[in-house]
C-alpha cells in the first residue's frame, strides 16, 4: 500500500537522532516561575491571585477571559511575587504572574473523577476547558473550543496529528514511545463527544516503533485506526494531514470542522487524558532541546513557567556560544534573542546553532526556476507573492492567493537565490487579514 501524503513539500535534513533516542527527564525549576496570562489564541486569562498570596501546585492563579480564551493553573507551590509584563517566547511583553517557587511542590486536592464511560458529554468538555487545555503543537487553540463545533454530528474524523515533521523535534516521539496510552486514552475521550467519528493516528513512517505501538495498542478499537504517512515536510501541517488521512481538502477560509475533522497533537491528547481521567490541570509539558550547539540534546518534561535558560543548563549548557537560537523547529519556528522567557503551553522545542546559515547567505536575484512552486503544499507561485509582497501590492497579493500560504518555509528552503520568500510573505499576509477585519 502506497504511503499517504500530499502534493509538494520538501526533505530538510532532520537532525532528530541528535534526541530521538534520549529518554524523557523530569527537570525542576531553580529560580522563579513566569506564566504569561496569554499562552493561547484568543482573551488574554485574568488573574485571580494578588501580589502575596499563596499557591499550590495544580491551583487556579488566571481564570478565562472568554469564550475563546483558557485559564493557567500554577506548576509549583510558592508565593506571588509580582504581576507584571514579561517577556514571552516570541519576545513580546506580556502581563504575566510570577511566583517564587519554594521548593515543597505541595500540591492541591483534585476533585474525584467519574470513569470516562459515566460521564457526560458536557462534562467531558468541562473536564477539558476547567484544565486549561490548548493546542500544544503551536497555534494554542483553546482545545473546548475547537471540541464544540456547531454540528458535532458532521465529525467524521478525529486525527491524531502524530507527524512531527519539523526537523530536529522529538518530543512526540518520546512521548509515543513512552506514553502511548495516555495518547490513545486523550483519543478515547474525544471520541466519546462524536457519536460518528472515527479516530485516526497519523504517523510519518520514519517511526516504525510508534506504529507498531499504537497498532498494538488499538487493535482491539474498532473506532481507532493507525495509519503510515510519507516521511515529508510539512507532512503535519493541519492542511497536509488532513488531506493525506482523509482525502478531503480545506483553505484558508475554512477550518477542519467543515471538512467534517478534528485535529489535535500528541501532547495534546496527553493533556486531554490528564485532564478527563485523573482531573488534573494543564501545567507540564515535554520540551525538546537541541541542534549542533547544544551539548547533551535531549527531551525534558518540565513545567511550565520554568525559565528557558533552566531548560538549556538541563541539556549540559551549549559547547559554544550559539549563533542562532530558536523557538519551536527550523522551518516554522522564530528566532530568539534571549533565553530569560519562560516555557510556555506552546513552547515545543529550543534549538541552538554554532551556524546562523540563513544570515550567512545574500539573498540574490530570482532565476524564475519554479522550485518554489514545485515545493509548496498550497500550490502557489512563492516568488511572485514574494514580489508583491515586496511592493506592499496587497491587492495583487490577495488576488493571487496570498493568504492561502500556511507559513511553512518550504519555498524559501529549496530556493537557490536564498530569497526571504517566507518571510515576506509572511508579513504581507499579517497585514492584509489585519485590514480584512478592520473592513
Amino acid at each position: 500500500m502506497a504511503l499517504l501524503t500530499f502534493k509538494g513539500g520538501v526533505h530538510p535534513d532532520d537532525g532528530k537522532s541528535l534526541s530521538k533516542d534520549k529518554a524523557i527527564v523530569e527537570v525542576k525549576p531553580k529560580g522563579n516561575l513566569v506564566y504569561p496570562v496569554s499562552q493561547h489564541i484568543g482573551a488574554p486569562a485574568s488573574p485571580v491571585v494578588a501580589v502575596g498570596d499563596r499557591v499550590l501546585k495544580g491551583q487556579k492563579i488566571a481564570e478565562a477571559g472568554g469564550f475563546v480564551s483558557a485559564p493557567v493553573y500554577a506548576s509549583v507551590s510558592g508565593t506571588v511575587k509580582a504581576i507584571e509584563p514579561r517577556f514571552n517566547p516570541t519576545g513580546s511583553k506580556v502581563n504575566s504572574i510570577v511566583i517564587e517557587n519554594d521548593g515543597e511542590y505541595e500540591e492541591v486536592e483534585y476533585k474525584a473523577v467519574k470513569p470516562l464511560e459515566e460521564m457526560t458529554k458536557e462534562e467531558i468538555l468541562n473536564a477539558i476547558g476547567e484544565a486549561g487545555v490548548v493546542g500544544m503543537g503551536g497555534a494554542g487553540f483553546p482545545t473546548r473550543v475547537k471540541l464544540s463545533p456547531k454540528e458535532p454530528d458532521k465529525i467524521e474524523y478525529i486525527i491524531a496529528n502524530c507527524a512531527e515533521c519539523e526537523p530536529y523535534i522529538t518530543a512526540d516521539y518520546r512521548r509515543m514511545m513512552e506514553n502511548p496510552k495516555e495518547l490513545v486514552g486523550g483519543m478515547r475521550a474525544v471520541l466519546k463527544l462524536f457519536d460518528n467519528a472515527k479516530g485516526i493516528f497519523g504517523v510519518e513512517d520514519n517511526k516504525p516503533d510508534c506504529i507498531a505501538k499504537l497498532k498494538e495498542l488499538t487493535k482491539d478499537e474498532p473506532r481507532m485506526e493507525v495509519l503510515a504517512l510519507k516521511t515529508k515536510y510539512p507532512q503535519g501541517g493541519e492542511r497536509q494531514l488532513i488531506y493525506a488521512t482523509t482525502g478531503r481538502a480545506i483553505n484558508s477560509a475554512m477550518l477542519p470542522a467543515d471538512a467534517g475533522c478534528v485535529v489535535d497533537n500528541v501532547e495534546t491528547m496527553i493533556t486531554i487524558n490528564r485532564a478527563v481521567t485523573e482531573g488534573k490541570p494543564s501545567m507540564e509539558r515535554v520540551v525538546t532541546v537541541s541542534g549542533n550547539a547544544v551539548n547533551e540534546p535531549g527531551n525534558f518534561k518540565v513545567p511550565f513557567g520554568i525559565n528557558q535558560a533552566e531548560l538549556v543548563e538541563a541539556a549540559g549548557g551549549f559547547k559554544t556560544e550559539p549563533q542562532k537560537i530558536i523557538s519551536g523547529g527550523p522551518m516554522m519556528g522564530f528566532s530568539m534573542f534571549t533565553l530569560d522567557v519562560p516555557v510556555t503551553k506552546t513552547s515545543s522545542s529550543i534549538l541552538g546553532f554554532t551556524k546562523d546559515e540563513v544570515a550567512e547567505h545574500e539573498p540574490t536575484a530570482c532565476i524564475n526556476c519554479g522550485r518554489c512552486v514545485d515545493a509548496c503544499p498550497s500550490r502557489l507561485i512563492p516568488s511572485r507573492l514574494a514580489d508583491y509582497a515586496e511592493h506592499h501590492d496587497e491587492e495583487t497579493f490577495t488576488k493571487h492567493e496570498g493568504l492561502e500560504c500556511m507559513e511553512c518555509g518550504s519555498c524559501s528552503f529549496v530556493c537557490p537565490a536564498k530569497r526571504p520568500l517566507k518571510q515576506a510573505i509572511g508579513s504581507m499576509r499579517k497585514i492584509a487579514l489585519a485590514n480584512r477585519k478592520k473592513k
